[in-house]
C-alpha cells in the first residue's frame, strides 16, 4: 500500500464494437450482457477501497459500468473522458484503416475529420491537474485509448506513448507515485 494517492482507471465493461475489434469514439454502445456482468465483477474486486471522487466519460458504457460497478450514486460525468474521437474512422477496424492507410498508428497518425493525438493528449493534461490537485484517491471510468493517453502523460511520455500500453475490457489499472509525489508510476496495470 503506497502513503501517496492511488488514481484507479476501469475501462469499460464489453460492447458489441469492443468485441468486433470496432473503433467506437464517439457512438454511444450500450455494454453486452458480458459487458454488464463483467462490470458487475469490478465491484467485486474494488471491494474494501475508498475513493473520495468517481469520475466518468458521459458515454453509457463508460457511466453504465460505474453503475454496474456499484459506483453511479457517486460518478461525476465528466466530457474529458470521453473515448479519442476517431472522426471518418469510426466503427472501422485497424484492419479496414490499414487498407486504406498502410502503417497508420492512432497514437502517432490521429484521425481524419476526428482528433489527433495531441488533442487527446490536451485532454488527459487536463484530467492529471485535476487529479494531482485533488491529491486524493480517485475512481475513473472510460475507454482503452484514451485511458492509455492518460497513463502515458502521467508517467510523462507524449501521447505517442499510449500505444505502449494494452487494455482489456473491464480492467482495472492503478497509477500512483513511487517515493514522492514528484515521481509518479503506474503502480498496477490492465488487471483483470
Amino acid at each position: 500500500m503506497s502513503a501517496y494517492p492511488q488514481i484507479h482507471l476501469v475501462r469499460h465493461g464489453e460492447t458489441a464494437w469492443s468485441l468486433s475489434g470496432q473503433h467506437t469514439g464517439r457512438t454511444d454502445m450500450p455494454l453486452t450482457p458480458a459487458g454488464e456482468a463483467a462490470a458487475r465483477g469490478v465491484a467485486d474486486r474494488l471491494k474494501g477501497l475508498s475513493f473520495s471522487a468517481v469520475w466518468s466519460s458521459p458515454s453509457q458504457r463508460a457511466y453504465n459500468t460505474s453503475v454496474l460497478a456499484g459506483f453511479g450514486a457517486e460518478s461525476i460525468k465528466k466530457d474529458e473522458l470521453q473515448e479519442w474521437d476517431y472522426g471518418a474512422y469510426e466503427g472501422l477496424t485497424t484492419k479496414q484503416i490499414l487498407a486504406e492507410r498502410p502503417g497508420w498508428n492512432v497514437f502517432r497518425d490521429g484521425c481524419p475529420k476526428g482528433e489527433m493525438e495531441a488533442d487527446v493528449g490536451a485532454r488527459a493534461d487536463t484530467i492529471i491537474a485535476a487529479l494531482r490537485k485533488a491529491n486524493t484517491g480517485i475512481l475513473v471510468f472510460s475507454s482503452a485509448h484514451f485511458l492509455r493517453v492518460l497513463a502515458a502523460r502521467w508517467i510523462g511520455l507524449p501521447p505517442e506513448g499510449g500505444a505502449l500500453f494494452v487494455l482489456d475490457t473491464a480492467s482495472i489499472s492503478v497509477l500512483g507515485y513511487e517515493h514522492d509525489l514528484t515521481e509518479p508510476v503506474i503502480r498496477k496495470w490492465n488487471q483483470k
